[in-house]
């Protein structure tokens, strides 16, 4: 079952799986590796030390971009952007959950219908400019008040989210978000992710 709070995490220097298991501690229901710049036999071996942390917490665990390295890891999602394969290529190489980025209504509605029928979600966004997407020009929050009016799969609000801005996008009809900055860059991420984690509890 999806959670309500979605971390992001790609591999950066210093104490990174302290940082994760800190954030996975305060109440980030999945987590997604996220790792563009690598091989693929580096992301397998980031991978099995990420599922492993995950099952102790028992979190899933999401394979950004690779559908085929998620399901050798077997993973329990894979995320894909607009430029990744489709939907139905994805289910070629992998049965479990299937995210996929969407950056307008029109692709929304598109990829819902693709979704309907098997497991996965939408994310929606950017809502405000990120360096985690450079030259993506923000949805705002008119694009997370239409996903709440008409998007039946689960979706995430992503993009500039943080203790400061989530209440907005709360208001604005989110349930669930996806963060990266937030709390990996936060000096405390067990503290971050857990005030988080209230503010999404307390909305029905």
């Amino acid at each position: 079952m999806l959670g309500k709070l979605y971390l992001v995490a790609s591999p950066r220097p210093g104490p990174w799986l302290a940082r994760l298991e800190a954030a996975l501690d305060g109440g980030v229901e999945v987590l997604q590796l996220r790792a563009k710049d690598l091989e693929a036999r580096a992301i397998l071996e980031l991978g099995e030390g990420l599922k492993a942390l995950c099952a102790r917490y028992r979190v899933p665990l999401v394979v950004n971009d690779r559908p085929d390295l998620a399901a050798i890891l077997e993973a329990d999602g894979v995320h894909l952007g607009q430029g990744d394969l489709s939907v139905a290529q994805a289910r070629r190489f992998f049965a479990g959950w299937i995210g996929r980025s969407t950056h307008a209504p029109e692709q929304a509605r598109r990829e819902q219908t693709a979704l309907e029928g098997g497991g996965g979600y939408l994310s929606v966004g950017p809502v405000w400019e990120t360096p985690t997407k450079p030259g993506r020009p923000a949805t705002g929050l008119a694009y997370v008040r239409w996903a709440a009016q008409n998007l039946r799969v689960p979706w995430f609000a992503i993009g500039g989210i943080d203790e400061h801005t989530l209440p907005g996008v709360l208001e604005a009809g989110a349930r669930r978000v996806a963060v990266v900055r937030a709390i990996l860059d936060a000096p405390h991420p067990q503290r971050v992710a857990a005030r988080m984690r209230r503010w999404l509890d307390g909305v029905d």
